[in-house]
């Protein structure tokens, strides 16, 4: 299938797993379920012999991204960068675009990155067979299998059989969330699907009924695809024709309207993992109901989701409770309202407080760092360099650095001077100093920053040089 393209959507802030997903770090690109992140674990289920990914981001996920397909050895065909996000069916656009420049007969695998699958072959039946109707310039979605009447999602309600004994069928009708008792009716009909938002088709079918349909989209995506500027790993679109193309999704774009929707089912343990109860529905569970993550000890607690991310958490008499402890935040909720998460996110967002972008420790493509400490004059920061990155060449204008090598080599500049620091040396960066940090070594760089000043924000960050291409904190 070498004209197989996935099409991996990595957008979504995925707000109801807060504090563990946060803006900047989305579940998408945290370990939820086992051992690799939620998009990892979507590239590791992709059938065999298809083409290398194309990636679909935002500006600031974007080294995450090239960062977490390098981690399980898979080089992108293309990371797409949007400028704004503007829902499913631009971005499959510019993903359709891009395959067919390289392939006429491209045929698109559109994937969400957060979705979790337990029977990863069965997937990859069906992914097969959806490929087969595709080649036919069927417009295919993935049907999931309900197993209770949810209200959190949208049906397909499928029509009659492509073929006599064939379980792949026309579709009949996508229909928006039920209330509970129009769920209930969905699944006892046996006629109806969750719909999971993942497709197979041709990119030139698909581009041809959006421009049936949707020419408005279409023309929009054509004219960001024209202008384009690579960057690295990352395809930047042309920023002013996407922004102006409209915000649709699309199964409200195309495949409520074309004749050649046909929805194949799939009963393989799907899941959105869209909230903590979800979670704790897919996890591993001890003898009291009990799902465990970390350093955690109960003693009368059943039926419960408890995370520890790095400190001792114990529980005493709870039942029914969710428990996410991170460094920075602590959430406990009932586990039947863990739906209103969100509603502590639009707060923490009301009251601009960081611990919805962010966690302290936060990513960058050269490493991480972790905020230990802070007071109003100084900040103390644990920075990890990966081998063979750099910081930006930067300057300050109201702080000074020491800067202590825990372990690893470090290539510093400091002023008009460079020099190499090893463990248990350290350096004094002056206020206005024009400085920078390398890892020239085989293995990790591991140092304590004491930053000291009248102004500590990440905006007083003068690059002068970047080797990432970027031109703010």
């Amino acid at each position: 299938m070498s004209n197989f393209y996935p099409v991996i959507l990595c957008g979504g802030s995925g707000t109801r797993l807060w504090p563990l997903s946060r803006k900047q770090h989305p579940k998408q690109f945290i370990k939820l379920t086992n051992d690799l992140t939620m998009v990892q674990n979507t590239i590791r289920r992709l059938p065999a012999k298809v083409q290398p990914p194309v990636f679909i981001c935002n500006e600031e996920h974007r080294f995450i991204v090239a960062e977490q397909a390098r981690e399980v050895s898979v080089e992108a065909k293309s990371i797409l960068l949007e400028p704004v996000g503007r829902n499913t069916a631009p971005a499959i656009a510019l993903a359709a675009i891009t395959a067919l420049k390289e392939n006429p007969d491209a045929v698109l695998l559109v994937l969400a990155s957060d979705h979790h699958i337990k029977d990863e072959d069965k997937f990859r039946e069906v992914a097969q067979s959806a490929y087969e109707l595709a080649m036919q310039d069927k417009l295919v979605t993935f049907g999931i299998v309900p197993t209770n009447p949810h209200t959190g999602y949208g049906y397909i309600k499928r029509g009659e059989a492509l073929s006599p004994g064939a379980s792949q069928y026309k579709v009949s009708e996508f229909v928006e969330k039920p209330d509970a008792a129009t769920a209930k009716t969905y699944v006892d009909s046996g006629e109806y699907y969750w719909n999971s938002g993942m497709f197979v088709f041709k990119a030139s079918k698909y581009l041809a009924e959006l421009k049936a349909f949707r020419p408005d989209i279409y023309q929009a995506c054509e004219l960001a695809m024209q202008d384009v500027a690579d960057d690295l790993d990352f395809t930047r679109v042309n920023k002013a024709a996407f922004e102006a193309c409209p915000d649709e999704s699309v199964d409200y774009a195309v495949m409520e309207h074309t004749e050649h929707a046909v929805v194949v089912p799939l009963d393989a343990g799907w899941s959105d993992v869209g909230s903590w109860s979800a979670l704790w529905e897919e996890s591993e569970r001890d003898g009291n109901n009990n799902a465990i993550r970390g350093d955690v000890l109960t003693e009368s607690t059943t039926n419960s989701y408890i995370q520890a991310s790095n400190r001792l958490v114990s529980s005493i008499g709870l039942d029914n409770i969710v428990i996410i402890d991170t460094p920075d935040a602590l959430l406990v909720a009932d586990k039947d309202q863990v739906q209103n998460v969100k509603g502590i996110v639009d707060k923490l967002k009301g009251l601009e407080r960081s611990e919805y972008i962010h966690h302290r420790e936060v990513y960058r493509p050269w490493g991480k760092y972790d905020s230990v400490d802070n007071g109003s004059r100084f900040q103390v920061k644990r920075i990890t360099v990966k081998p063979g990155a750099k910081l930006s060449v930067q300057m300050h204008h109201h702080r000074a650095e020491h800067w202590i090598v825990v372990s690893g080599t470090a290539k510093v500049r400091n002023g008009d001077k460079e020099f190499i620091l090893t463990e248990n040396e350290s350096t004094y960066i002056p206020i206005g100093a024009v400085h920078s940090l390398e890892n020239p070594g085989k293995l990790p760089l591991e140092l304590i920053e004491v930053q000291s000043g009248s102004y500590l924000g990440e905006d007083d960050i003068v690059r002068l040089a970047d080797k990432y291409g970027r031109s703010a904190n």
